[in-house]
């Protein structure tokens, strides 16, 4: 019953999800009395609570030869602690009705949480007990090794799999932004509950955490249940690594594989998200190739040569990084052509800039679809996460259309002109494309 009462009440809180940017939910800093930080939009229509978590660190902290030891820790986390066993956990979590996530990825870890109300403080209780005294059993840790080390297996033959973890080894060679985040078969197969118990008090680590909480909470009720879940952890400043650069060489790598479609995937390096010239930047790679079809990558390679299905374009500002990629698949006897039209693209925008109906069309899809972003809760804190984690201000959800509306022609032509350099593309390819060597 209380399952059901709660899959009600997440349907419901979808309907009638807040927006952010209006004034009855204005985003309210929470300051703990152990003096964790987190941001928080209170909404009291629905009785449900969704909070987010964002470590900073992620795989790119694994040492070197224990490469996943972040993503299965994580992975683990929910398979028993302190007196209950894996099932003892899952069914403690079923009965309060409790959501939990944890996630790992190559920058950050991370804790999702959802409750009903009136079982906050146990839903809490258990996620803490999960972060503070996992138990990392036998069976548990072979069985999630297992399914990880079948996931490593499955990707070394998957196209898209194999020209990614190419490019970013081309990319950032000798970097862990080179590494891939699972591991590898040896590198996960090696791993020791030692390792576990290490990465565990490495990546939680409330120095580097950020924090959203969306729902049915005031400012006085939030701040103890944030020393009460995450007091305990670590709390010191997060290892920093030097700053790096995507490198890979121009021009094109091509890995034979015996498939009748060619996968590939192209970039060179970008800016970072503080960059004064990223929001600039968004709206011309929405033009270019992040906007479906409306961008000119999709219009040019599929809608007016029929060159291939799907091509995109897409800005990555990691912390120390910043990247342009994007990718694109087509048979065998067209992937040449379409890499020469994507290269022309490339080069026009740099030359030329866009039109003033290209900026129009971007502005109004890029504002107007912004809000549908914030259409529950979990979503809601997950954007207070990112947007804390970014270093931007607690007001930028009321800001960021503005910025997207202020964006000149001269903004574009000048930043088209800085970011794109079509003769430094690294392109790898898989496959067997005709024409390419």
């Amino acid at each position: 019953m209380i399952r059901l009462a709660f899959a009600v009440l997440i349907a419901a809180s979808t309907a009638f999800a807040p927006i952010v940017a209006t004034a009855a939910n204005k985003i309210q800093r929470v300051i703990s009395p152990g003096g964790i930080e987190a941001w928080l939009v209170e909404e009291h229509a629905i009785p449900i609570v969704a909070i987010e978590v964002s470590f900073d660190g992620g795989s790119v902290l694994d040492p070197e030869g224990k490469e996943g030891v972040a993503n299965l820790m994580m992975g683990l986390l929910e398979e028993g602690a302190g007196d209950l066993d894996a099932v003892g956990f899952a069914q403690r979590a079923d009965e309060i009705a409790a959501r939990l996530g944890f996630g790992s990825g190559r920058e950050n870890v991370s804790l999702s949480l959802r409750s009903l109300t009136e079982n906050l403080d146990q839903t809490v209780d258990l996620m803490r007990l999960a972060i503070m005294q996992p138990r990392f059993d036998e069976e548990p840790v072979a069985r999630v090794k297992a399914q990880i080390i079948s996931s490593i297996k499955s990707s070394e033959t998957d196209p898209n799999s194999i020209a990614g973890k190419a490019f970013n080894e081309m990319g950032f060679a000798g970097d862990p932004y080179g590494r891939p985040s699972e591991g590898t078969v040896e590198s996960v197969t090696g791993l020791t509950v030692e390792d576990l118990k290490s990465a565990r008090e490495t990546l939680l680590n409330v120095g580097g955490a950020h924090i959203g909480v969306v729902g049915d909470i005031t400012a006085a009720e939030l701040a103890p249940l944030l020393d009460r879940l995450l007091g305990d952890l670590r709390d010191e400043p997060v290892e920093e690594l030097p700053m790096t650069r995507f490198s890979a060489p121009a021009g094109v790598t091509v890995i034979d594989l015996d498939v009748p479609q060619s996968v590939a995937v192209f970039g060179h390096a970008g800016i970072l998200r503080d960059d004064p010239d990223f929001i600039p930047a968004y709206v011309l790679n929405y033009i270019l190739g992040g906007g479906g079809f409306a961008s000119r990558l999709t219009v040019e390679v599929r809608e007016k040569r029929g060159l291939s299905y799907s091509v995109y374009s897409y800005l990555s500002p990691r912390d120390r990084a910043g990247l342009y990629a994007g990718g694109v698949a087509t048979a065998n006897a067209s992937m040449k052509d379409s890499i020469a039209v994507i290269r022309d693209e490339w080069r026009k925008m740099a030359e030329q800039g866009v039109t003033v109906e290209e900026l129009g069309k971007a502005k109004r899809y890029l504002t107007g679809a912004y809000a549908l972003r914030f259409d529950s809760n979990s979503k809601i804190a997950n954007i207070l996460v990112g947007v804390q984690a970014a270093g931007l201000p607690i007001d930028y959800t009321e800001t960021r259309n503005s910025l997207v509306e202020a964006v000149t022609l001269d903004d574009i032509k000048r930043v088209a002109a800085r970011i794109l350099r079509p003769d430094d593309l690294a392109i790898v390819v898989v496959g067997r494309p005709e024409g390419l060597e």
